[in-house]
């Protein structure tokens, strides 16, 4: 049997060992959907960030995209004035999932969520940690998500408010085995997020199990980056929150339809593994979700394949 059609098969089955509304597992819920070319999120991040990983020691997450994580910020974070004129632009360019993440204050975050939905824009999604759920009071047609380590106590925990949209569930490679076998009541969907190690010498799961992916339009777009658009607290432009060396342009300056004029964006967009040379040949590569943040922080190179499985 060829070695795509096996691994179509065993992506169309993997998620029917976990609970049914386990929606992806080490990848953002995206990139299962097919691209045009066009912007279509916008991840915006609201201050530095509280969350455990660090910009420092590393963020070792296979959706740290959407987490709350801890960035240093190299000048002062926008005013609240230019986040919303952000979002106002966002929304004439055409762009309609628009993420709220890295929050260093909840009240912050719940104003400009509010913001948000006064401009109509058509899916709103912010991400808060577990333990500050108790400080929010739910607002109609924002779809939190609570970001939690993994544990049988936290998915409790989780249970006692049945407003969220979803959890974004961080756990390691080596429990994964135990969340499949997870019964919860939380009807929310859940985003798997593993945890990498530093080094593929100290992977603890299948990584092909949980790096692939059914997008159509992969051989012309990168399933995760296309259509993707994200700005720092303090106003630059990246491909991916995580990619925090690769700035496409200053907010201060341009606005989001001079960003998407910018080359150098578009080419992360059709950032396929067919530009990559170790890549080109495997045939997996059109079933493979490939972090580039992940392999850029474990070999410093964006075409860097540390944590391909064919490899180890």
């Amino acid at each position: 049997m060829p070695l795509e059609k096996v691994a179509y098969d065993t992506a169309a089955t993997i998620l029917q060992d976990f609970a049914p509304n386990v929606v992806s597992i080490s990848k953002p819920p995206w990139s299962n959907r097919p691209h045009n070319g066009k912007l279509e999120r916008l991840i915006l991040q609201l201050g530095s960030g509280k969350g455990r990983f660090s910009e420092i020691t590393g963020i070792p997450r296979s959706i740290g995209c959407i987490g709350n994580n801890r960035f240093l910020l190299r000048r002062e974070p926008l005013s609240v004035e230019r986040v919303k004129e952000l979002i106002g632009e966002f929304k004439k360019a055409g762009g309609e999932e628009l993420w709220l993440t890295n929050y260093d204050n909840v009240d912050y975050l719940l104003s400009i969520a509010s913001y948000a939905l006064e401009m109509e824009i058509p899916q709103i999604y912010a991400v808060v940690l577990l333990e500050d759920l108790d400080g929010i009071k739910p607002v109609e047609g924002v779809r939190f998500i609570a970001e939690l380590e993994y544990s049988p106590e936290n998915f409790q925990k989780l249970e006692a408010h049945s407003w969220l949209h979803g959890a974004l569930v961080m756990i390691r490679g080596s429990d994964l085995d135990e969340l499949r076998g997870l019964k919860t009541t939380f009807s929310g969907e859940i985003y798997v997020d593993v945890l990498y190690p530093g080094s593929a010498r100290k992977l603890d799961f299948n990584v092909l199990e949980v790096k692939r992916v059914m997008n159509p339009s992969t051989e012309a777009y990168s399933d995760c980056l296309a259509g993707t658009l994200a700005i720092t607290a303090d106003g630059y432009a990246l491909p991916c929150p995580l990619l925090r060396n690769y700035v496409v342009a200053d907010v201060r300056e341009t606005g989001i339809k001079g960003i998407l004029r910018k080359k150098r964006l578009k080419e992360f967009w059709r950032f396929t593994r067919d530009r990559i040379e170790t890549c080109k040949t495997c045939p997996f590569r059109y079933v493979c979700h490939d972090c580039r943040a992940l392999e850029y922080q474990a070999t410093g190179e964006i075409d860097g394949i540390e944590y391909c499985p064919i490899r180890l």
